[in-house]
């Protein structure tokens, strides 16, 4: 019995099955013309492609359910372009390519804990978690007498990404970044 989700239940993060592909509805929006039916105007992305779908359905129609699961896993290590994580309680391993990971790469330390969705037991996406820690390897010294606040300057990270910073942060420091907007957050060690 597979399920399925009536208009009602249409919401931004639902994930349903179109044409036995899975897709994540990014936008909704119900409008309710003068005279007709309502309508639910959806906007989805396909989670296999990447490719966006819009489409409008009246009050009553369904949707399938997509089979997709979110577990919790670890990074393990970066084999070529794949990228290798272990659940975290089966110790089942999961192989991600690097198109799949995306710029997700940037954050990805050795045992870091993530999430990976799968659609019919297959990994679809990995998301690290919303903060990540990264010790900073590389950066150029800020320039001497350099005070103000709105400098900033490219640094490199223990990950092989440059993220850009406050000019006052020196190779060696521990940098916390938010891994939504790749921007710096704050420095967590010196």
């Amino acid at each position: 019995m597979v399920s399925s989700y009536k208009t009602n239940d249409f919401k931004k993060g639902l994930k349903v099955q179109i044409d036995g592909d899975p897709y994540v509805m990014v936008e909704m929006n119900f409008v309710k013309p003068g005279k007709g039916n309502a309508l639910y105007k959806c906007k989805m992305r396909n989670l296999l492609r990447g490719t966006i779908l819009d489409r409008a359905y009246k009050g009553g129609d369904e949707l399938e359910a997509a089979d997709c699961e979110e577990i919790s896993v670890q990074y393990l290590y970066k084999q070529g372009d794949t990228y290798v994580f272990m659940h975290s309680e089966t110790f089942e391993q999961y192989e991600l390519t690097a198109e799949q990971v995306d710029d997700a790469w940037k954050y990805l330390k050795d045992g870091m804990k993530c999430t990976v969705m799968l659609f019919n037991g297959n990994p679809l996406t990995m998301t690290p978690p919303i903060h990540v820690e990264l010790l900073v390897t590389q950066c150029e010294p800020g320039a001497k007498g350099d005070t103000a606040t709105n400098v900033t300057k490219l640094v490199t990270v223990e990950t092989g990404a440059e993220f850009s910073v406050p000019g006052f942060i020196k190779e060696g420091n521990v940098l916390k970044i938010d891994t939504r907007t790749g921007e710096y957050v704050e420095r967590v060690s010196n």
